[in-house]
């Protein structure tokens, strides 16, 4: 699993060295970082990413964007997404998993919980 190279989206420093601390005790230590859904867009075209983890609300593109605009992408139709975000309403995560979200998590979270969201996604 170290092999596994992560997508870090989050507006919020503290939320992303949040979540890379979390990810590299969980045995994860490849992370890249984005500010946002334009920002993770070009990091997937020039780092070869297999997992997602993205924030939902964020500036200039959010999460539900971005997992819309790379599901529309052919390259990256298959491409495992978790969805970590404080929106915790049912329609909200209904409409994140029909935009193509592997899974989600509502913040805070854990950990394990973390750690246990990959694992189903990853074994699908």
């Amino acid at each position: 699993m170290a092999d596994l190279k992560i997508l870090a989206v989050d507006d919020s420093p503290t939320m992303r060295r949040i979540i890379i601390n979390t990810l590299k005790r969980a045995g994860y230590p490849d992370v890249i970082e984005a500010s946002d859904g334009k920002d993770a867009i070009a990091k997937l075209k020039v780092e070869n990413i297999n997992f997602v983890i993205t924030d939902w609300n964020m500036p200039e593109m959010d999460g539900l964007t971005f997992v819309n605009t790379i599901r529309g992408m052919a390259e990256y139709k298959s491409l495992p997404v978790l969805m970590v975000t404080t929106r915790s309403v049912k329609d909200d995560i209904v409409e994140a998993l029909k935009a193509g979200v592997n899974n989600y998590i509502v913040k805070p979270f854990t950990p394990d919980t973390l750690k246990e969201k990959i694992q189903q996604v990853l074994n699908g």
